[in-house]
């Protein structure tokens, strides 16, 4: 028995498929530059012909100035650009409709490898225009939304008519009197900005409708949605400007190093101050989710460790030090199970949402336990789901946690295809340095010794087949036993990665260096014959065994954690939803979801 036993009854606690695919990645015939809510119906149809019961979707709350889900300027607050014109009859104005068509031809996404998020300027200046064809804002649904969303709503677009009046400044940039909210500026300003404050009310109000329509249709096809829960938010966020208090300005979230981030990252978010949270009585974070469950049946909270520890790192830290030097918040380690036990626990009861976390990276044994308690699934990542300490080895299908997510990848992997090319069996060539320059060993030198130059690249290096036991490694590396330990412990679990897959995957011949259509399909079955309760794909994993992607893989991905840059959370399928519906990939992932009996 768990707290989540009432949830789990109400989707059915069965062994369930899914596919993870942005909003953004897809596209129909009459999308208007990016995917939009009437384009979720298709994707929802897609996502039943291929006998998936779960779409899940990265976050939808508005993002800011880097267009990336996760560094949202709202908690609650959908992103406008998914907003279809196509149901607003002012589109019948023969203007806006000029425009819309001008529009279409300027940011056609079909052939696009990546999309331009320009289209949401032209997309807002549009929606304003048919805004101010609207006659009669006395409307009862509209005053019944504002009114059971006031918690958040009319802070979010203050703050957003605010920022347009400073021009896009953040709003630590603004005049004095509206940075640090002064009631008798804020309410002058209030009284002369009424149309704008409005527009963004009516903007926030219609995303509601129609993604809520997107939830009813997509439960007429008895799918579920996976939303998701950004565990922070941006430092640019009416969240922070409005609730300064429940955030540590002074630091920036972020990761510790580790084996595949050789620096560790620093997102720049502020972190919570949990304890004045709580001496709101937890209001800030039950709003969130009361406004999610608007739309989701099932909720993934992203990076569930932070709730128990966080990496703060010091907001004036240089910028190329990324996560190398923070602390965990709390400092105290006793204190972590607790702490996250408690946040968990106001989470679940404060929702009838089922809830999914994100537990990769290093894991705290106190949070995978409570997880386990709670009867929240986290995720086993193919690539990652080994015994790292005895066997070195891949575990088999039914050796993964019941309850968890199966997946290949994450939106913030390389697909698989690319990993298994570029990455399985390599080290992070950053990792290796630092640890070289921390044990005085000449890195040029080891390198030339220990890794093979031609299957080494994008900053990974592949271990020679020679380097064949820890007595060759240590003798290169020049060092005692005892001090190489995590040298030996990073050898272990990468040497041969690619051939010990190989065998799991049950593939005839010798291992091959090129992903293709079989070894993907092979490592899908894996996933999909796993003993976890759900398996949530990518839906670039799966169009890698129709031949839909074209090229080097390692160019198809969604992000690249810890850079900036215009092909992050841009990325485009090279197909509409009305051919993907049209093609034959439904009906084979279809076959391969039924015979796994999901």
């Amino acid at each position: 028995m768990s707290d989540s036993n009432e949830k789990w009854a109400r989707i059915q606690n069965k062994k369930r498929s899914g596919l993870l695919v942005p909003l953004f990645s897809v596209y129909s015939k009459k999308s208007l530059g990016i995917g939009d809510f009437e384009d979720l119906k298709l994707l929802i149809d897609w996502t039943a012909s291929t006998g998936n019961s779960i779409l899940q979707l990265l976050p939808m709350n508005e993002m800011g100035a880097v267009s990336c889900p996760y560094d949202s300027i709202s908690s609650f607050a959908l992103e406008p650009v998914y907003l279809s014109l196509r149901s607003f009859p002012a589109t019948e104005d023969k203007t806006i409709k000029k425009e819309i068509e001008a529009l279409r031809s300027r940011f056609s996404v079909g052939g696009a490898a990546h999309l331009d998020y320009a289209i949401k300027k032209e997309k807002m200046r549009l929606l304003w225009k048919i805004y101010c064809l609207q006659e009669d804002f006395d409307n009862e649904e509209f005053n019944r939304f504002m009114e059971e969303n006031h918690y958040w709503l009319f802070n979010f677009c203050l703050f957003k008519a605010l920022k347009e009046y400073h021009h896009g400044k953040a709003w630590y940039d603004w005049d004095e009197k509206f940075r640090e909210r002064e009631w008798t500026a804020l309410e002058e300003f209030k009284k002369e900005h009424e149309k704008e404050i409005v527009f963004q009310m009516w903007v926030q109000w219609q995303a509601f409708k129609q993604f809520r329509d997107a939830k009813a249709y997509a439960q007429s096809k008895n799918i579920l949605l996976k939303g998701d829960l950004p565990i922070l938010v941006s430092r640019d966020s009416a969240d922070v400007w409005a609730h300064r208090d429940f955030f540590k300005l002074e630091f920036a979230a972020g990761a510790p190093p580790d084996m595949y981030c050789a620096k560790g990252q620093r997102w720049g978010m502020p972190t919570y101050d949990w304890a004045k949270i709580k001496e709101n009585g937890f209001w800030y974070l039950k709003e969130k989710l009361k406004y999610a469950e608007n739309f989701y049946d099932i909720l993934r909270i992203d990076h569930v460790v932070g709730l128990f520890r966080i990496w703060s790192i010091p907001y004036n830290e240089p910028a190329e030090n990324q996560g190398l030097n923070g602390f965990f918040d709390p400092r105290d380690e006793p204190k972590w199970g607790g702490h996250g036990k408690e946040i968990l626990q106001v989470i679940l009861d404060g929702t009838k949402m089922l809830l999914c976390a994100e537990d990769l990276g290093v894991i705290p044994r106190v949070c995978i336990d409570t997880l386990k308690e709670l009867g929240i699934p986290g995720n086993d990542v193919e690539r990652w789901v080994k015994d790292w300490d005895v066997r070195h080895d891949f575990l088999s299908p039914d050796e993964y946690r019941r309850l968890s997510v199966a997946m290949l990848s994450t939106h913030d992997t390389t697909n698989w295809p690319a990993w298994w090319e570029n990455e399985a069996g390599t080290v992070d060539e950053g990792l290796f340095i630092r640890k070289c320059n921390d044990r005085g060993i000449n890195f040029h030198s080891v390198k030339a010794q220990l890794f093979d130059p031609a299957f080494s690249g994008h900053g990974r290096l592949r271990w020679k087949n020679e380097i064949n036991s820890e007595d060759n490694l240590i003798w290169i590396l020049g060092k005692r036993k005892e001090e190489v330990r995590d040298f030996i412990d990073i050898y272990l679990n990468t040497y041969l990665e690619k051939e010990k897959l190989w065998r799991q995957l049950g593939l005839k011949g010798a291992m091959r260096e090129a992903s293709d259509a079989r070894i993907v399909r092979a490592a899908l079955k894996i996933t999909l014959d796993s003993k976890a309760v759900f398996c949530v794909n990518t839906i670039i994993d799966w169009l890698y065994i129709f031949d839909i992607w074209k090229g080097d893989p390692y160019q198809y991905r969604t992000n690249t954690p810890g850079t900036v840059s215009e092909k992050n959370w841009s990325l485009v399928l090279p197909v509409s939803l009305e051919d993907l519906l049209k093609h034959k990939a439904s009906a084979e992932i279809k076959k391969m979801v039924t015979a796994s009996g999901r």
